[in-house]
């Protein structure tokens, strides 16, 4: 499957990561628009900038941002008023989390690719299935 090109404000933010960790968040952004793409009523994927990240939406979902900490660990943030995280941690204790807002996730290595669909399918869904519990 073919990942669009970078928006020109997206490539401009990315590229002001160290190689290493932009080339980390590139391969999220893979991840998300590939995820988003399989899935059957997502509709059109957003891709803007927010608070300076990528940022990717469907209508019927939860912003998913693609950024780093502070310590150089690239994240996927969630927002944090939505139960996301606290699903996610019931459903993948064994991935890292920071607070109610992100996954955690190492610059280098395996990312735990099969988690991170399923986690970026439920924020992608999340508007349309907020009542109902994760699956």
């Amino acid at each position: 499957m073919r990942t669009p090109s970078v928006p020109k404000e997206v490539a401009a933010a990315l590229d002001a990561f160290p190689p290493v960790l932009r080339a980390r968040l590139l391969r999220l952004r893979k991840l998300v628009l590939d995820t988003a793409a399989k899935m059957d009523g997502t509709g059109e994927i957003e891709e803007t900038l927010k608070w300076g990240q990528p940022a990717y939406r469907a209508k019927a979902g939860s912003t998913i941002r693609v950024g780093a900490t502070k310590d150089g660990r690239a994240a996927l943030y969630f927002i944090c008023h939505t139960d996301l995280i606290a699903s996610f941690r019931a459903l993948y204790p064994e991935l890292r989390y920071e607070g109610n807002r992100a996954i955690l996730l190492a610059a280098r290595g395996a990312l735990p690719e099969d988690a991170l669909r399923h986690c970026v399918s439920l924020a992608l869904t999340y508007a349309t299935r907020k009542r109902r519990p994760p699956r």
